[in-house]
């Protein structure tokens, strides 16, 4: 068995050289940036790729000339890519614009296969982007949304509701793999075991997962799950798995003389080339950072080594915003299973304002509810301040961040 890279200090110097937007200065301040779970940076692998598409082979599918039939084998070969990714068939590879998008266009294409007063079962600690999808094809169809509480001192889902929740009239548990606000991680394959014995369908939003924990959607158990690739060093873009047995029979809106064929079925007009062009070369970055026979166990032992590099990190900015009086961080800590990202709030200060003082001293970081604004709601709070490692983060970075925030929670 290879072993895994340690990620030192010299190897994470190489993969930042890799990233020109670490070069940037504000206000004399080197950047850090942390806000890699609302979009990371994006390395000249990616955008190579990208430019080189556009420049060399840039033109429509299924025609007779090279350029066409190079990007046919170009799109092909992203969905050989991003099926390594998460573990399924190419086939099973859907692409779309984004996540939301996707989720949208799935949701009105499974609604119509489905009966007024049929039930979906959503959860508050869920990216709004899959529960308004839901929500607003309950409107139009007459359909019941369920959701199921997370407790407000461990940011951890009640998984025990869920299964009180699943009635007769279930027809689809929509999860998240993780929180995007908390950086919890949600037990899926103890979900989809229990839809499977229901005869419910499963739908499992993994854009805050897929960055930090490989997938595996046949090991999660789930019929469809959705990821973002500009949430692991891509391009905007969206990727979507959907079981082969399902996507072939799904009632999508299409145009009369498109493919209809697996995949197909939900990729709507002209897709963006280029951006799948990036979300392959994506891909392939992360499985560059290792050794491995295949594409698949270089991933495999790339996300080992950042996992463990990411997780000292995080462990050590717990552990002093801990420290710090008027903090308050949420979620589980790292001793339990999460993603590297943490969210906390400054008493008396909004979290728009701890940002920008912290913006100007050259540290990136987010703002207010990410769109898990169920999340924010619930934990009574005016907004949380979001902190996320990346592959290109170093400890250098989080004590300068610690010491910075010491600095702010003392001048109040």
């Amino acid at each position: 068995m290879t072993t895994p890279p340690s990620l030192s200090t010299a190897n994470t110097d190489t993969i930042r050289e890799c990233f020109p937007a670490l070069q940037r200065k504000h206000n004399g301040y080197p950047v850090a940036y942390f806000d890699g779970p609302g979009g990371t940076q994006v390395p000249m692998m990616v955008t190579d790729a990208m430019v080189n598409y556009m420049l060399n082979h840039n033109a429509n599918t299924h025609w007779a000339f090279p350029s066409s039939q190079e990007t046919d084998q170009i799109l092909k070969q992203a969905r050989t890519i991003s099926a390594e990714f998460l573990n399924c068939d190419p086939s099973e590879i859907v692409f779309g614009q984004n996540m939301t998008t996707l989720t949208f266009h799935l949701a009105r294409s499974l609604g119509r296969q489905w009966q007024k007063g049929d039930e979906i079962i959503v959860t508050d600690l869920d990216h709004h982007a899959n529960i308004d999808p839901w929500i607003d094809l309950s409107r139009e169809h007459g359909y019941v949304i369920r959701s199921a509480t997370f407790n407000l001192d461990t940011g951890q889902l009640n998984h025990s509701e869920i299964e009180k929740l699943i009635t007769s009239r279930t027809r689809l548990i929509a999860i998240g793999a993780a929180s995007n606000a908390l950086g919890t991680v949600n037990d899926v394959k103890a979900i989809t075991t229990l839809a499977q014995k229901n005869g419910i369908t499963t739908f499992v939003d993994g854009v805050a997962y897929a960055p930090h924990i490989l997938s595996d959607v046949h090991e999660l158990g789930c019929d469809f799950y959705a990821c973002s690739p500009y949430k692991f060093y891509g391009p905007h873009a969206g990727i979507l798995y959907g079981t082969k047995r399902l996507l072939e029979h799904l009632n999508a809106p299409r145009l009369q003389p498109a493919g209809s064929n697996g995949s197909e079925r939900l990729e709507t007009g002209t897709l963006s080339h280029e951006a799948i062009t990036g979300s392959a070369a994506a891909i392939q970055f992360l499985a560059s950072l290792s050794d491995g026979s295949t594409v698949r166990e270089s991933l495999k032992l790339t996300f080992e080594s950042l996992h463990d590099r990411s997780q000292r990190l995080i462990t050590l900015l717990w552990q002093e915003l801990q420290t710090i009086n008027h903090i308050r961080c949420y979620g589980p800590p790292p001793s339990e299973e999460r993603i590297p990202t943490i969210s906390f709030s400054l008493d008396q200060i909004t979290s728009e304002d701890v940002c920008r003082k912290l913006s100007c001293l050259g540290l990136f970081l987010s703002h207010g509810d990410f769109y898990a604004s169920t999340v924010v709601k619930n934990l009574n709070v005016e907004g949380l301040i979001r902190v996320g490692i990346s592959c290109y983060s170093t400890v250098e970075e989080v004590e300068r961040l610690i010491d910075k925030i010491h600095q702010i929670a003392r001048s109040y």
